[in-house]
């Protein structure tokens, strides 16, 4: 009797957490749409200001600019790594924090300043437990990051950038491929010139040529079209991060929820065996105490 109530016990609590996870697999779909629609937008724009950016820099070989200017020593470093807040999206945060803290090892035997930024909770804490100090927290960037809020942030690294007291600034992110595939990356934002050639990746035949006119000078065209080329690829990691995030949350509630399926059928077959061996048992004692009556 007593494994009987066990069992009935341990079946109603694993029917209560698939209800969770079931939940939560619908609240991460709805909200993977939102930031799919959000990162799918920003792709178009990032990739084709970063190809702007990229031949007008071509084009105007008598123009510098400092966002362009690659140092010849690394001195100090900036990277910003980019987690979740919450756990329940299998190994996503795991993959993104191994990739940060391999770059940080790097950089540590480069022998670079190391300025580290963490966005996210989960970030936070295991640099604390590593014992890694963060120049900067951030927990305000949630699946709906806005540009305002980036822009902040994006305005502080341009401006420590051009007043030369940091020469690179990198991101940790987990790159949203498509709806299938995403890969924990650390990118270079900073200098520009590093990121000129992976906005034509994936293009089946080279671009011809483009000849600009430049009005009224390249190198005022230039101010305003860098920096904003910074911003919304730093923007882009966000939403990137985003997506991504609820697509893992979105598998591990959905696998969460198939295992608790399965279980519940294992609970339930045992409960009907073992309530049916009750049943048989207590009828052979009713017709034992029967014959024992005659």
């Amino acid at each position: 009797m007593a494994k009987i109530r066990a069992i009935f016990k341990r079946r109603k609590a694993i029917r209560n957490i698939r209800k969770i996870t079931r939940t939560m697999e619908l609240i991460a779909t709805s909200r993977f749409k939102k930031a799919l629609n959000r990162a799918v937008d920003a792709e178009a724009f990032t990739r084709k200001i970063a190809e702007l950016a990229a031949d007008l820099t071509a084009n105007a070989t008598n123009i510098s600019h400092p966002l362009l200017a690659k140092r010849e020593k690394v001195n100090n470093s900036v990277l910003l790594v980019l987690t979740s807040n919450r756990g329940l999206c299998g190994g996503y945060n795991a993959s993104i924090l191994r990739e940060a803290n391999a770059a940080v090892r790097k950089v540590r035997a480069e022998n670079i300043g190391l300025n580290l930024e963490l966005s996210g909770k989960r970030a936070i804490a295991f640099f604390r437990f590593q014992g890694v100090p963060a120049k900067a927290t951030y927990t305000h960037f949630e699946d709906k990051p806005r540009f305002d809020e980036v822009d902040v942030l994006a305005n502080h690294y341009l401006a420590d950038f051009i007043a030369g007291k940091i020469d690179r600034v990198e991101v940790a992110y987990m790159k949203f491929i498509n709806a299938a595939r995403q890969a924990p990356v650390v990118e270079t934002l900073l200098p520009l010139s590093s990121a000129a050639p992976e906005t034509r990746r994936g293009m089946a035949t080279p671009s011809a040529p483009v000849e600009y006119e430049f009005l009224p000078d390249a190198k005022s065209i230039l101010e305003e079209i860098l920096p904003v080329s910074f911003k919304v690829r730093l923007f882009k990691a966000f939403l990137d991060s985003a997506v991504s995030e609820q697509i893992a949350r979105r598998v591990a509630m959905k696998a969460a929820t198939e295992n608790a399926d399965d279980i519940i059928k294992n609970l339930s077959r045992l409960y009907n065996r073992a309530r049916q061996a009750q049943i048989t048992k207590e009828i052979a004692e009713v017709i034992g105490g029967a014959e024992a009556l005659k």
